[in-house]
């Protein structure tokens, strides 16, 4: 590589004064690249010599701007056939997130400080869990530029966010005094299907989506176990588990099965075989097992919010009743991963740490938590 001084005279008769880098790179074709200033040549010529020498230099020409490489992700994403829901969420990232800072950069041009600003900057405006979705996006768009030949290296990959701070995402699940309240509720009311969603909700920690998508098949009420395999998206289509995590066999409590052989009896048939179907026998929408079901049971015995007409908790509070209720009966972290389909133990620890600090077979445990539940009613 070698710097020279490149002069000229502007069409103006103004002298102009450059400095070009020329070099080599690792395909062995010659480039050059320009530069106002003699010191912005000598730091990227040092910075250039090192990429070519690991094989990892892409030049200007040869690359694509942050807009077209997102562009090219996003294409990707939807012929793999991704759910939509999941679409827009990469959509929203890019348009509102990612573009505003960085659309016109050429993929060769960033680096990992640029980067680690970027996500510094997306803390700051957003809740630390968008930000780190914005971040997942962000990499998942160099990755796939870089197999696709756009640029030799994906800046990003090294780059995360700070610890948060201890304490700053603590769950509070609802109370015992307000479970002991619901589940008496369960046993006296007549509707059957609202006795066993909330029932199986809270003690499963199944989410919304995978209580809507499941199917008889996936119950053995003879042997106590719930298997999950299957969940509904927001527009109601049924297919597998976002990720192989989702994939898990959750025991069932005396109180759960009994009442899901109860509504088994009232269950209207339905093409998908659903537990749960809508009046119409379709996939029911989490709005309606909110309002017509889950909200009414709470409302009735006056587990409300701070409107006497509008119920406590949401079907997500009632799976972190799960979790702390395995907890208390002292299962291990790695074992409350598997039963709530978290990805990783540092989900789980994230979001359960500090009820851990705070605080046998499967069916064992799971009628042990019943029991603690009524011993003090009985």
């Amino acid at each position: 590589m070698a710097i020279r001084r490149r002069n000229w005279t502007a069409p103006d008769g103004a002298p102009k004064t450059a400095w070009v880098v020329d070099y080599t790179d690792q395909a062995g074709k010659r480039r050059n690249k320009q530069f106002k200033r003699k010191k912005e040549a000598e730091a990227w010529e040092l910075k250039a010599r090192s990429e070519v020498v690991s094989g990892v230099h892409t030049p200007d020409s040869a690359s694509i701007d942050v807009t077209s490489a997102a562009r090219l992700w996003l294409a990707t994403v939807r012929d793999a056939d991704r759910e939509p829901t999941t679409v827009g969420s990469y959509d929203q990232h890019i348009r509102l997130h990612i573009l505003p800072k960085c659309g016109n950069v050429r993929l060769s041009q960033l680096t990992a400080p640029m980067v680690k600003g970027y996500l510094n900057g997306w803390l700051r405006d957003l809740s630390r869990p968008m930000a780190v979705r914005v971040l997942r996006t962000f990499k998942a768009i160099l990755t796939n530029a870089r197999d696709e030949g756009f640029v030799a290296q994906n800046v990003a990959q090294g780059v995360k966010p700070a610890n948060a701070p201890r304490g700053k995402r603590k769950v509070k699940p609802p109370s015992k005094a307000d479970l002991k309240v619901i589940l008496k509720a369960v046993k006296d009311t007549d509707d059957r299907k609202a006795a066993a969603i909330v029932s199986l909700t809270i003690f499963t920690g199944m989410r919304a989506s995978e209580l809507r998508g499941l199917a008889w098949d996936s119950l053995d009420l003879n042997g106590g176990t719930v298997e999950i395999e299957q969940r509904a998206d927001a527009k109601g289509t049924v297919g597998p588990p976002k990720s192989e995590a989702g994939y898990r066999t959750i025991p069932l409590s005396a109180l759960v099965v009994k009442a899901l052989k109860e509504w088994r009896l009232e269950c209207p048939p339905n093409g998908k075989n659903l537990v749960f179907p809508s009046e119409s026998g379709r996939v029911l929408s989490h709005t309606v097992l909110m309002k017509d079901l889950v909200g009414p049971l709470q409302v009735a015995v006056g587990i409300t919010s701070s409107d006497p007409n509008k119920p406590r908790y949401t079907m997500h509070a009632f799976r972190h009743a799960a979790a702390s209720l395995w907890i208390e009966q002292k299962l291990n972290a790695k074992k409350i991963q598997t039963l709530m389909g978290h990805s990783s133990i540092t989900v789980t620890f994230d979001t359960y740490g500090h009820l851990f600090e705070d605080a046998e077979s499967d069916a064992e445990v799971a009628n042990a938590i019943e029991r603690a539940l009524f011993d003090d009613a009985a």
